[in-house]
């Protein structure tokens, strides 16, 4: 170590990034998912939402004998705006059950209401207005506006994710007593069911069960705990952070394992003079192993609580803030543990501690004297370029004195480009999968091109709607929640049924080509499709999970794939729904506004039909683009960054070696009056040609590792862009390159400190 600091510090970088990355990822992925889970037991999040036009509290006692059920409670739900000067707010709001024991709200402030008119309101929704316990709010609920008096802020297990951006000022939720619900509603009654049901137990078969028992109630549906919206989110990204906790950190150990590994091999076959003498002072061969292995156990200690020290300075502050950012979770925090220095220190000091073995058993094993001696120079042959005469005496003695080193010391060279294509393979990866997290933002802006989406209440009559003036292009949609049905295996999707000639809504396929859709078949997710192997032309069968479908299940013909990012859907026309005995009943309009029309206008037309249960335009679209960026923009900018430190890392550790290899070479360079310009040039010249040959090895292994990178970090649910960009691969190619002319820069140092005697007589 005193010998070259710098190689070693090199060397416990390498496994610091790796540490980095493991420890930092593991903590939050796993204290994310064990405090989830936590959460929902502790406030009984409801497995299973059953909702009615109207439902009285001894029509859902009858409910709770239902064999599977551990217990149900009702309540009303209604929905209410709150106007400010340049916006508008929507707060849902739930009556609480006495007793309430399902989706039990966490308080921050204040107490539970228990009075008329008192509301437990959203914290969130109040630290973005500037409400306290005790002040007065006023709500507008069907063009009529109520004053309540907030009795306390908290939180609720079902609202840990609100919307896709978190927005907190523009949507909020409430509870109320059942005393102030059934005023609004006009009588003590119910509209919804939360079930939670026993352990178990299938919500599948209890849902069809509570569905049977209540055919002679009107206009009922269902939703699982799975489908909905903030627990489907959470739960895809606790799947997510899993593969990422798995996959980014394997492929940083794997890289690092290659650089320590040869970065001991080399560093022990160059102590074998060292080796020799200690032999000959009468240490045994297991004290001389043990001496050497204590060098890559050092580096491992070391690394690996930089590493993961960084991570606890570093990563889980940033982790913290983007997860309270991204959801409602009180009072969760992420800390290191001490369990995650173990797998760092295991997997560095191994690879390290075997390279060490693995050269050194050849050394120990030889008599004191031979390893002493320097190897014998090894037989030099004729290159194949000096068979060509006219072109090897046109050569500068230069390039011929690389051209002979490389080629006499072929295991040298490889070692070097190994590290190399290693180190450009993750820069590759880096790049290319900040790319594709752009690409997935991006692609949002270009599927959809409406300006406004109108979505209508459910049951809402929707053949009445009149489009107002300033409208160029408007089309009907509906979405259905489906499972896709492969064997016995059962997963939630989403069926949108749409206009053939929708001209505001775009499909692309792999390479980004536009798709059509007609009444032929159904356009499938590329990403169902790469899960399960389907092609153009295969059969699929959907199952229909709305009640008033009864659960059938559908053969549908594939007629194209098509890429979606982010949301993947099935995508059929209404005549091939209506072809396959299933009535269309749309749900959504999206409009696309005339150019110089007022869209302000337009949108005010809408929020005046009471039918309209919500809207979004372009603008919710861009933000959505935006936030999945700067959620995940933090962790893909660290990953680029570590790759760099570790390919300087390799590098600088390589040519640290081959230098020290070559003292005696280069001395003698020296006492024959070669300059030292010369033999830096000799000497990097030759470190930037195997970095060019590394790299056209590493741009096809680059590839395949960002390939399967993708492949690990994709699911039904999710596609990542799997097609490299050329850009990307020239900024790799270019930061590769940079990378080495550092390391040169910084190895000038250990070329001028060759000491010509010490070096030509230090094995005499």
């Amino acid at each position: 170590m005193k010998q070259s600091i710098g190689q070693w510090i090199a060397l416990v970088l390498v496994v610091a990034v790796g540490a980095f990355f493991y420890a930092g990822l593991s903590t939050y992925s796993n204290q994310l998912r064990d405090y989830t889970h936590a959460y929902f037991e502790k406030h009984h999040l409801s497995d299973l939402h059953v909702y009615y036009s109207k439902i009285t509290k001894d029509e859902a006692a009858l409910l709770s004998k239902i064999d599977g059920v551990q217990r149900i409670e009702g309540r009303y739900t209604f929905e209410t705006t709150q106007s400010f000067e340049e916006d508008q707010a929507a707060l849902t709001i739930h009556s609480i059950p006495e007793p309430n024991t399902i989706n039990t709200p966490s308080l921050t402030e204040g107490r539970i209401p228990s009075h008329a008119g008192e509301l437990l309101l959203d914290a969130h929704y109040a630290q973005e207005h500037g409400y306290h316990v005790g002040d007065p709010i006023r709500l507008t609920m069907n063009k009529h506006e109520s004053t309540f008096i907030i009795s306390g802020l908290g939180e609720n297990v079902e609202y840990a994710k609100k919307n896709e951006i978190q927005d907190h000022r523009t949507e909020g939720f409430a509870y109320t007593t059942e005393d102030t619900a059934a005023d609004i509603a006009g009588g003590p009654f119910y509209n919804e069911l939360l079930v939670e049901a026993r352990e178990g137990y299938d919500i599948g078969r209890l849902g069809q069960a509570i569905e049977q028992q209540s055919a002679h109630l009107p206009c009922m549906n269902q939703v699982s705990k799975e489908r909905t919206f903030s627990y489907s989110q959470l739960s895809q990204t606790i799947y997510n952070n899993k593969l990422m906790s798995s996959v980014i950190p394997l492929l940083l150990f794997a890289i690092a394992a290659i650089i320590l590994y040869l970065a001991m091999s080399r560093l022990i076959d160059s102590e074998r003079h060292q080796i020799g003498v200690m032999k000959a002072l009468g240490v045994k061969n297991r004290s001389i192993m043990f001496h050497y292995m204590g060098y890559p156990l050092l580096i491992g200690i070391v690394g690996s609580i930089l590493g993961c020290v960084l991570a606890n300075w570093i990563f889980i502050p940033f982790v913290t803030t983007s997860n309270a950012r991204a959801y409602a979770l009180p009072g969760i925090t992420f800390s290191i543990s001490l369990i995650s220095f173990l797998p760092p220190i295991l997997i560095s000091s191994s690879f390290g501690m075997l390279a060490c073995y693995l050269s050194g058993r050849r050394i120990v094993s030889e008599r004191a004297a031979q390893a002493m001696h320097p190897k014998p120079p090894k037989k030099s042959k004729k290159l194949l370029i000096e068979r060509v005469p006219w072109i090897w005496q046109r050569l500068p003695y230069t390039y011929k004195l690389i051209s002979r080193n490389m080629m006499l010391n072929k295991p040298r060279a490889l070692a070097s480009s190994i590290g190399v294509i290693a180190s450009t393979a993750l820069l590759i990866t880096a790049f290319g999968t900040q790319n594709a997290l752009l690409q997935v933002a991006r692609q949002a802006e270009e599927v959809y091109s409406y300006d406004l989406k109108v979505d209508y209440k459910p049951g809402a009559p929707t053949q009445s709607v009149v489009i107002p003036p300033g409208v160029q292009h408007s089309y009907w949609l509906s979405s259905y929640p489906v499972a896709f049905v492969q064997g016995d295996e059962l997963e939630n999707a989403t069926l949108t049924v749409t206009e053939p000639g929708n001209r505001l809504i775009h499909f692309f396929d792999r390479d980004g080509q536009l798709l059509n859709l007609d009444d032929s078949g159904v356009l499938v997710p590329q990403s169902y499709a790469d899960k399960y192997n389907i092609e153009e032309g295969d059969t699929i069968h959907l199952q229909f999970e709305t009640t008033e479908m009864r659960h059938k299940t559908v053969a549908m013909k594939v007629i194209q794939l098509t890429s979606q990012y982010s949301s993947p859907a099935f995508y059929c026309t209404p005549a091939y729904l209506e072809g396959l005995g299933i009535d269309y009943r749309p749900a959504s309009l999206v409009v696309q506004a005339e150019q110089g029309a007022d869209l302000n206008t337009i949108r005010n037309v809408f929020e005046q039909d009471e039918r309209v249960a919500g809207l979004a335009d372009r603008q919710d679209l861009k933000e959505s683009a935006q936030y999945i960026v700067q959620q995940n923009q933090f962790v893909f900018v660290l990953f680029i960054l570590c790759a760099a430190i570790l390919s300087f890392g390799a590098m600088y550790t390589i040519s640290s070696i081959n230098i020290y290899e070559r003292n005696r070479e280069l001395a003698t360079l020296k006492v024959l009056g070669y300059p030292k310009n010369k033999i830096y040039r000799l000497i990097f010249l030759e470190n930037i040609i195997l970095t060019t040959f590394a790299i056209l090895v590493a741009l096809p292994v680059g590839s395949y590792a960002y390939t399967f990178v993708i492949q690990a970090l994709s699911s039904s649910h999710q596609q990542i862009p799997n097609q490299l960009n050329e850009w990307m691969l020239l900024l790799s190619v270019i930061v590769a390159y940079a990378l080495t002319f550092l390391s040169n820069v910084l190895l000038r140092r250990k070329v001028t400190g060759i000491h010509m005697l010490a070096a030509l007589k230090g094995f005499e």
